[in-house]
């Protein structure tokens, strides 16, 4: 069956290659939740699949499961009371995972992306169930939820499954060896075979939990590898619906279902750490603080290792040619999730004796006001401010928020009222004056609605800070604004020994904190916020070898 389902899914994965190689605009999945593109009742229907989780058990199996947990609350004032099996026997779980894999990996690779591309057709199939649930479990609002936990999650997937295929398929599963010699050649028949690296762990995050899981997940899984999805406590439900799509199509297609399992836990059973260092997990895909990124990469050394950690994302300000564009711009990339993101820009750098644009010089108190200005124009109606906020994760990110007022505030943070969820915490952004001797602040991530204005002695500075605390402490994104084409080199070339995506004078509908699948490259691995690019060859090519076998002929 899983060569049929890869004749099935051909054409797809066809025009995923070509985009990953072309790296222009593609995307295999509507990111509009219209009627018009899923159906009249698509979004009624997915409510409903959605509601008929909250306050009960959900149908999986966890080998080794004991007891129940159900740890998830709204960003939106609610509990979701949906319960999951208690991974509690690490031996039996990973017994369990393993048990499968030889004949997983010899399904080969178009068996085996067949299968990872119908698991992505249904997982699409159930979009608006699955927005729901990433809404109600990070606080994005709907459409965010739809769009970056559904159909952009499902594009980042895909990308995976095709640069898998691409690198799998690199080298011929047979060959015909001959040499020449004096008489007869040597002749030798070899097999090359894709085989797994062994069990692969994928520790989910509260903020996006399709979009940064799926892409780990799919690596390994179609490269042969056994899964075991830990999700974080607070944002269960999605994955959980990702694991029962992917063991009901691995059951169909005659494989162990097992070979992706849930590992839901309280929050203080600490499963990662456990699951992390057994011998039988060989890869890790994390998404989440510094610290526990850190002890993964110190402590998991029998494993390869993917991390994305904090970092300090920065916005160099020289000049522009739009001082309204870059002010509606920025402050859209302020607001965004309330920069609940991993790529929301934190540091502006700009010159105490202000910048030159089209209406003039600007002072950094006066960039400040004209970001505020463009806030209150994006958020002055609670409505529309909401769908564009979403809702505060956790506590956590208010205690920063509290935290950072206690500085020179340009742009104070509000409270906003939900009009349909009265319980929702909403907060837009609040922006803080600072200098360049500020270091102690400016330097550590603050996640959360908060950004720094930070004046320097003049753009030369500006570039030689953003330098240095990208190399020292890592980022996922930059950006630079500037007429000056000497400048934008200056910053690219600041970027490029600095390890960090660059975005140059957005002034339109494209921002920092967003990533284009089969595009952009998310991440880069050469700076310490992240240990690869999640969007490349390499990423998946280390998750399996190529052995061989020769014989003569």
């Amino acid at each position: 069956m899983s060569d049929t389902l890869f004749d099935r899914h051909r054409e797809r994965l066809e025009a995923a290659v070509a985009a990953c190689a072309s790296r222009e605009y593609f995307s295999a999945f509507d990111e509009s939740p219209s009627p018009r593109v899923y159906g009249e009742t698509a979004a009624a229907d997915g409510q409903a699949a959605y509601d008929a989780w909250l306050g009960g058990p959900f149908p999986l199996t966890t080998p080794g499961a004991s007891g129940t947990v159900a740890t998830e609350r709204s960003p939106y004032g609610f509990e979701l009371g949906v319960s999951y099996p208690r991974a509690a026997d690490v031996d039996a779980l990973l017994a369990a995972a393993g048990a499968g894999m030889s004949a997983w990996r010899d399904a080969g690779p178009d068996g085996r992306t067949g299968v990872c591309l119908e698991i992505l057709a249904r997982l699409h199939a159930r979009i608006f169930e699955l927005a729901n649930a990433v809404q109600h479990t990070s606080g994005q609002a709907f459409v965010m939820a739809f769009q970056a936990g559904g159909a952009h999650a499902l594009d980042r997937a895909l990308e995976a499954v095709a640069y898998a295929w691409t690198e799998m398929t690199r080298t011929p599963a047979t060959a015909l060896w001959e040499k020449p010699g004096r008489g007869e050649p040597i002749r030798m028949e070899k097999t090359f075979t894709v085989v797994p690296r062994g069990i692969a762990l994928v520790i989910g995050c509260n903020t996006f939990p399709t979009w940064n899981s799926w892409p780990g997940l799919f690596a390994s899984l179609v490269t042969g590898n056994p899964v075991v999805v830990k999700p974080h406590p607070a944002a269960v439900l999605p994955l959980a619906i990702t694991v029962q799509v992917c063991q009901e199509v691995l059951a169909e297609a005659g494989f162990d279902p097992d070979l992706v399992t849930l590992a839901a836990e309280e929050p203080d059973d600490h499963l990662a750490a456990t699951l992390a260092v057994r011998p039988e997990v060989r890869l890790i895909d994390f998404t989440g603080g510094n610290a526990f990124g850190d002890w993964l990469e110190e402590h998991a050394r029998q494993a390869v290792v993917f991390t994305e950690k904090a970092g300090v994302n920065t916005v160099v300000v020289d000049s522009t040619s739009d001082f309204g564009a870059m002010c509606q711009n920025l402050a859209f990339s302020f607001a965004l999730y309330s920069g609940q993101m991993c790529t929301a820009p934190q540091n502006v750098y700009l010159p105490a004796a202000g910048i030159a644009t089209d209406d003039g010089v600007k002072s950094p108190a006066e960039v400040g006001a004209g970001i505020g200005a463009a806030l209150e124009r994006l958020l002055g109606d609670d409505a529309r401010a909401v769908e564009l906020l979403g809702g505060i994760v956790n506590d956590g990110v208010l205690d920063r928020l509290e935290g950072a007022s206690k500085h020179d505030v340009l742009v104070a943070s509000r409270t906003v009222t939900h009009p349909t969820y009265d319980a929702a915490t909403v907060r837009t952004p609040m922006l803080i004056s600072l200098t360049a001797e500020d270091s102690d602040v400016y330097e550590s991530e603050c996640f959360g609605p908060v950004a720094y204005l930070i004046e320097t002695d003049d753009t030369d500075q500006s570039v030689a800070l953003f330098r240095d605390t990208v190399q020292r402490h890592g980022a996922m994104t930059a950006a630079v604004y500037s007429t000056s084409d000497e400048v934008v080199d200056q910053v690219r070339e600041a970027a490029l020994d600095a390890g960090v995506a660059l975005s140059e004078n957005l002034l339109g509908g494209v921002f920092v904190n967003q990533s284009a699948a089969f595009s952009d490259f998310h991440g880069t691995g050469a700076n310490p916020a992240a240990t690869a690019s999640y969007t490349d060859g390499a990423y998946v090519a280390s998750r399996f070898r190529v052995i061989q076998s020769r014989r003569h002929v």
